[in-house]
Order: C-alpha cells, then sequence, then structure tokens
C-alpha cells in the first residue's frame, strides 16, 4: 500500500496540484449565452479585417443564432467588401462574469474553418491586460492543425517540459508578452483532430480546463473517442479531474507566480479574420493575399462558425 506521502506525491506529479472534485456553478446553452455573454462591438485588438457586431444586430443578421440545445457564432458569408471599409462582419462574446480557480468544460461541435480565419476560446481579465494573464484553450489559424493553447502573462514566469506532466509538446517557454513577439508559452495538443477541419469532419469534441493555485490544466476528447470520462461527456453537476488521465497541458508554477500573474478572467469566444497571427502566417496554398480574400470572396467564410452545445464552469 502506498504511503501517504507517496500518495500525494503522486498525484502532485500527475496535476501539478492535487486532484479536486468541482461542483458546477454556471452552464451556458442555447440562449442563457445571450444573457450570460456580452457580445463586443469593439475594434480588434489583433487588427484582423473583422467588424465586430453588438448582440442585436449579429442576431439580425444570422452571425448569432441560438436553439434550444445550440449556439451558432459566424462571420458574414454573403457581403462583397469595399477595400476601403469596415472589415467582414464577426462576432466576439464575453462572459458577463469573471472566473478564478475551478473547472470549465466547451462542447463543440464544429469550429470556423477556412483561410484567413482566426478562431479562438480563451479567458483574460477586462482591464489591464495582461497583468492577470491570458490563457488561450483553443486557438489556431488558417486550419493548421493541431489546437495550441498558450499563457501570456507578464515578465517572471517561464515553463519547462522537464517539470510539465503532460502528453501535448511545450513549443514555447517564455509566457511574457514582451518577448518573442507575444507568442507566450505554448502546448501542442498530440492529436491532429484537435482543431480546423480535421475536428470538425468527426463532429468536434469537449476542451477542459482546469485551473487551481499551482497548475493550469487542459484536455481534450474528440467526439468518437471511446475514453471521455463520463461527468464530461454527461454534464454531469459534479466532476472530479482525478479521472480524467494526464492532460496534454500542464502548465505549472515552478517558475511562475500564479498568484501575481493570474486572476479572475472573463471567458471570451470570438472569431477573426487575418490580423497579427493569420495574416503574417497566411499559406501560399490559400488564394490572393489574406485581406484581399476576405473582401473579395465572402462565400469562401460559409464554413467560419462556432457550434456550441454547452460552456459548463465548476467551482
Amino acid at each position: 500500500m502506498l504511503s501517504t506521502v507517496t500518495l500525494l506525491t503522486t498525484l502532485f506529479a500527475a496535476h501539478g496540484a492535487l486532484a479536486t472534485s468541482y461542483n458546477i456553478l454556471d452552464t451556458f446553452i442555447g440562449s442563457s449565452f445571450l444573457s450570460g455573454f456580452d457580445h463586443q462591438a469593439i475594434a480588434d485588438p489583433t487588427h484582423g479585417r473583422v467588424n465586430y457586431v453588438n448582440q442585436a444586430t449579429a442576431v439580425a443578421q444570422n452571425l448569432t443564432y441560438t436553439s434550444s440545445d445550440t449556439l451558432i457564432l459566424r462571420a458574414d458569408y454573403t457581403t462583397v467588401l469595399s477595400p476601403s471599409g469596415p472589415g467582414r462582419n464577426s462576432v466576439r462574446i464575453q462572459s458577463k462574469k469573471a472566473y478564478g480557480n475551478g473547472v470549465s468544460i466547451i462542447n463543440v461541435r464544429h469550429m470556423p474553418e477556412g483561410c484567413a480565419t482566426w478562431p479562438a476560446f480563451w479567458s483574460t481579465a477586462t482591464t489591464n491586460w495582461p497583468a492577470l494573464g491570458e490563457i488561450d484553450i483553443i486557438e489556431g489559424v488558417n486550419d493548421q492543425a493541431p489546437n495550441h493553447s498558450t499563457l501570456h502573462t507578464t515578465s517572471g514566469c517561464t515553463m519547462s517540459a522537464s517539470t510539465m506532466s503532460q502528453t501535448g509538446t511545450l513549443a514555447t517557454t517564455d509566457c511574457n508578452w514582451q518577448v518573442n513577439g507575444n507568442s507566450g508559452c505554448g502546448v501542442a495538443v498530440n492529436k491532429a483532430n484537435s482543431y480546423g477541419p480535421s475536428f470538425n469532419s468527426i463532429g468536434g469534441g469537449w476542451y477542459a480546463t482546469e485551473r487551481t493555485a499551482h497548475s493550469i490544466n487542459l484536455w481534450f476528447w474528440a467526439r468518437n473517442d471511446a475514453s471521455v470520462p463520463a461527468d464530461v461527456k454527461n454534464g454531469a453537476s459534479s466532476v472530479n479531474t482525478a479521472n480524467w488521465g494526464k492532460p496534454y497541458a500542464n502548465f505549472v508554477d515552478n517558475s511562475c507566480n500564479f498568484s501575481t500573474h493570474f486572476g479572475a478572467e472573463n471567458l471570451i469566444i470570438n472569431l477573426t479574420l487575418c490580423g497579427d497571427w493569420a495574416g503574417n502566417v497566411y499559406p501560399s496554398t490559400c488564394p490572393k493575399t489574406c485581406v484581399d480574400h476576405v473582401n473579395q470572396d465572402p462565400a469562401s467564410f460559409k464554413n467560419a462558425y462556432w457550434n456550441i452545445a454547452s460552456l459548463r464552469v465548476y467551482q
């Protein structure tokens, strides 16, 4: 029998912090996204070729649609744009509440795909970015799999693969937004179907994020993955991360004081086009230039939409 000390050490090594059970705090399904989130009609901070619209406009133009079990968020796919006019209408929604330590689970059936697309599900504080950190859970550009999950912080926060117990690959180590072009410290998921068309072709899947005082852990399960935990798949009223296996990302506080680099953060779901990342790495296999493609080819963005079944937050 393992001693208490050995057992605690084992649990800590697996997750960077003691595994914990969490109870449901907030559930967003269908129309509850409209009451629990704000549409942000703001200039895109990442300089994308988009025009973020308010909720009334998004609903009127079918850029936001809800049913009893579905949220659709999308970009316009019918309008040819003037090069001198605003960008393509799109959406960015932000939770009214900010959340600290706990678990979030998002059940996504489809994410935006196509050349020029840059979808993201992430969290950050609403003021003084990035004093309280940023956690990018789902993010990628131009259909380039796999998904990358990344932290962005002020200086003094770094990661080392030798201290992280995870299945993904640490791609960048310094979380400081002021170095390396704000690439942050990121982990690539070890599954190609975690992002883009391959994710959509299997009906999507679940992303879970656990924040504790000493770690930030992330898991991904594809829709057809037999190992999806029952509490995740069924949207249970309580979840236990100890039963979820090794995360693909295990950010730990060995060289990063989480209490000073992270705080309560709002959840954000958005879709931008081109901009600082997607535009700068726009592949030669895509048509035209990134901006010209967005301006001139609206039908190409018919599949640039989120289809979200649910988002649950546990504490």
